[in-house]
This record gives C-alpha cells, sequence and structure tokens, in this order.
C-alpha cells in the first residue's frame, strides 16, 4: 500500500527567525519543542501533514544514538550549507514491516528507532506523543534524508486548532524535488513510497500517493514553472518547494529560507 506525505524537515539556522516568518506568511505555528539530542522545532500543521521547523540548537546533547547521527548531526551539517527542506518523511502504518520491505530492497539506513516526547494541548495540558521512524538512503541524493514514520499516540498529537489558518492553506498538495536526472531516482522513490508507477512529464516524473504527490523535476523545468533559481544539485537531487492547496487561498507562491512555499485554489 502507497506511503502518503506525512511531514517534511525544514531546516534552519535560527529557529525564532523562521517560525516568526511562517506566522507572517499566515501559518498557525506550534509552540517550541526540544528533542534530547539537542534539535529543537515548531509544528505547523495541516490534516495528517506538518511541517517540521528544525535547528540544533543544543550541539553538546549530541551523542552516538540514531537519532543524534541521522537526524541531529544531518541536520546540523545541512544548515552549515544553508537553510531548506533536508528530511522527507511518509506515514508508516508498520515501522517494522517498513524497515523489512526497506531491507529487501537494500533501501534500508537504519533499524526502527523510536522517541517520546512530551506535548501540550491548546489550553497547555501535558500530553505525550511517540513515533517511530525508519530511514532510507538513495545514494544519489545524500542531501536528502527519507524516512517512513509511525505515530504511537496520533490522538495526542493531532489538532483541529493547529490545522486552522489565516492563509487559508487546507491540505498539502505535494513536495517538488530537483535533479539533473530525474529518471535516475524513480526506482528508489516507487520503493520509498510503496506506489506501483510513476506519471512521466516531459521533464521528470510525478508520483500520487494517498496524501498529496511527490514530483522530481530538472532545476530548469522547476525555474521555469515557479520563477525561483532550484537548489544546487551538483551533489544530488534537492528537495525544492512544498505546495498547499485551499479553498479560500490566494494562489502565489513565497520564498522561505531556502524552500518555495506553494500555494494553490482547491475546488
Amino acid at each position: 500500500m502507497p506511503r502518503g506525505l506525512d511531514h517534511i524537515v525544514h531546516a534552519v539556522r535560527d529557529l525564532d527567525t523562521a517560525a516568526a516568518l511562517y506566522r507572517r506568511l499566515g501559518f498557525t505555528v506550534g509552540a517550541r519543542n526540544r528533542h534530547p539530542w539537542g534539535t529543537h522545532n515548531h509544528i505547523v500543521q495541516l490534516p495528517d501533514f506538518f511541517i517540521e521547523l528544525l535547528t540544533l540548537a543544543e550541539p553538546d546533547k549530541l551523542g552516538s544514538d540514531g537519532f543524534s547521527i541521522l537526524f541531529a548531526a544531518y541536520n546540523r551539517d545541512f544548515i552549515a550549507r544553508g537553510d531548506g527542506l533536508s528530511m522527507l518523511i511518509l506515514e508508516s502504518q508498520s515501522a517494522q514491516k517498513d524497515e523489512a520491505a526497506f531491507r529487501a530492497a537494500g533501501i534500508a539506513a537504519s533499524e526502527v528507532m523510536r522517541f517520546e516526547r512530551e506535548g501540550k494541548r491548546p489550553n497547555g495540558t501535558a500530553v505525550k506523543v511517540g513515533f517511530s521512524l525508519v530511514f532510507a538512503k538513495d545514494n544519489l541524493a545524500p542531501d536528502i534524508h527519507f524516512a517512513a514514520c509511525q505515530q504511537h499516540y496520533p490522538e495526542n498529537f493531532w489538532n483541529p486548532a493547529f490545522q486552522r489558518h489565516a492563509n487559508g492553506a487546507e491540505r498539502v498538495a505535494g513536495v517538488v524535488a530537483v535533479a539533473e536526472e530525474p529518471a535516475r531516482h524513480r526506482d528508489f522513490l516507487l520503493v520509498f513510497t510503496g506506489a506501483q508507477s510513476a506519471r512521466d512529464s516531459g521533464d521528470g516524473f510525478t508520483i500520487e500517493l494517498p496524501r498529496g504527490v511527490i514530483e522530481l523535476t530538472t532545476p530548469a523545468a522547476f525555474e521555469r514553472r515557479y520563477g525561483q533559481p532550484a537548489p544546487d544539485v551538483s551533489g544530488g537531487a534537492r528537495l525544492a518547494a512544498l505546495r498547499f492547496s485551499g479553498r479560500a487561498l490566494a494562489a502565489g507562491k513565497q520564498s522561505a529560507m531556502g524552500a518555495e512555499l506553494v500555494f494553490e485554489t482547491s475546488r
């Protein structure tokens, strides 16, 4: 069964500035959260999808565990090269089964890794949230980390009050990535997503998922479509844009600290 979009990490050097920018763009931004391996984040929720604004705020807490290496240290190194979209995470119904599928296909980058933290409801009540992640690796895309994420207390995480945005964004429409040769990433993405096929677009391809789509296109095609410079792909494929849709959404795009946010009116 295909895995839908779950969340994306927007890695930034200045977390407070990023949160303020997203608020100015009309998003509801959650409180600052802290992880035991030193990263801090703010969450921007949409129904069944979220943006994780993230920075490494306490590097002294880095350890040798999987989250320290694959999550915190990776994003530290990513930010050192510039802000932007650093990780693509899909939903998981069973992290254990996804690990087995990734291993069978030769793309597994970790065992299942679980962590929990305290969250807060809008009224300030503390609740527990928990996640299990299993990472996958595309050797041709070292500047993107991929993972599938299983939520253990979804009732404590998702909240309609956090999903109402002044800009009218109602759902995620898709993620856009760029590569010099998109076709070289097709096989990996089909295994990673669990999709059966990809639709050719001439300059790349699109994979339809239960929630949103993944588009992979060339830098030139990205620049023609969005009117913005594509990320540097000399080191491999890069995440370039996040698309939102909504019935009352004003169509347009905004540049947000190394990433493009594209707003599209839906019917």
